[in-house]
């Protein structure tokens, strides 16, 4: 099933993002993970693309097809591509399609100053260009409310997002935020650019302080005053940081839905409980 014909049938559309093991990991986890959240339903699961190594069996691929094949639930599968050639993306097309995988998340990937970058992608644009002339995939991609940070303004980063739009990408999904507001005036941005097809919102649950500082470090989202006394507040008290941050997600989704998000994407980093705690409070909410 591709990922678009899931939008427009009268319910928020409601998926998760799981990781696969790093290399010294086992399989078994990502049974245990796939094990506690597929029960939940949701619409599909994306896997992240392992670009530093994975586990053996346990590629952003093969995951993806097992999600499909024992899981009974649609996958996308991650895909970078700086670091890629357009022979090694020839093989990652036939992987997937071997595999029965017919939706991949086409993203640029992060530029490691330590590795020099191949020059046959510069943007995940070009990605879903050559991709599209050479599969029958389809295509989503990444998206920045409060921008991408190597874009020099919004106006830039939506532009980009239009090329992004234009060369095949019929799904966005967006980076983490804590302020809806941001997204709600990102969204308008995107619709007065022609951007019309279906914007997730993608929700990171702040369950460890620590790791909400690195992946904030890493895409910019910036931290509302409320948001930040939470941290404050709880941040030495792992049980109640992990509760007051699925309240908040809670919070985040509720208000996305009642002003019409067209879905909402789970960061669940692997954390089961999380996830279920989450999908539970909001399942009829996204139903209604």
């Amino acid at each position: 099933m591709k990922i678009p014909s899931l939008f427009g049938k009268g319910k928020t559309v409601f998926s998760f993002e799981i990781f696969p093991p790093k290399k010294d990991g086992s399989i078994d986890t990502v049974y245990k993970t796939l094990d506690a959240l597929t029960d939940l339903h949701p619409d599909f699961i994306s896997v992240t693309y392992g670009a530093g190594g994975t586990a053996a069996g346990c590629s952003t691929g093969e995951i993806a097809a097992i999600i499909k094949e024992k899981y009974h639930t649609e996958s996308i599968a991650h895909l970078t591509c700086v670091n890629s050639t357009f022979a090694e993306i020839d093989e990652k097309i036939r992987d997937f399609e071997e595999r029965g995988i017919e939706n991949v998340l086409a993203l640029r990937g992060d530029i490691n100053p330590d590795i020099p970058p191949k020059h046959d992608f510069a943007h995940a644009s070009d990605l879903i260009t050559y991709m599209k002339s050479r599969s029958s995939l389809s295509f989503s991609g990444a998206c920045y409310p409060e921008g991408h940070q190597d874009s020099a303004n919004m106006i830039e980063d939506i532009l980009n997002l239009k090329k992004k739009v234009d060369a095949g990408a019929q799904h966005l999904i967006s980076q983490l935020f804590f302020d809806n507001s941001h997204f709600y005036e990102f969204r308008d941005r995107a619709r007065i650019a022609g951007i019309n097809v279906p914007i997730e919102a993608g929700i990171m649950p702040c369950t460890n302080a620590r790791q909400i500082q690195r992946m904030v470090s890493m895409c910019g989202a910036s931290l509302p005053v409320k948001f930040t006394k939470m941290i404050q507040r709880y941040e030495n008290n792992d049980e109640a940081m992990r509760d007051a941050g699925i309240a908040y997600a809670v919070d985040q989704i509720i208000d996305l839905a009642a002003n019409g998000v067209d879905g909402i994407h789970l960061y669940t980093m692997n954390n089961p409980y999380v996830a279920r705690k989450i999908s539970e409070s909001v399942e009829k909410v996204l139903k209604l």
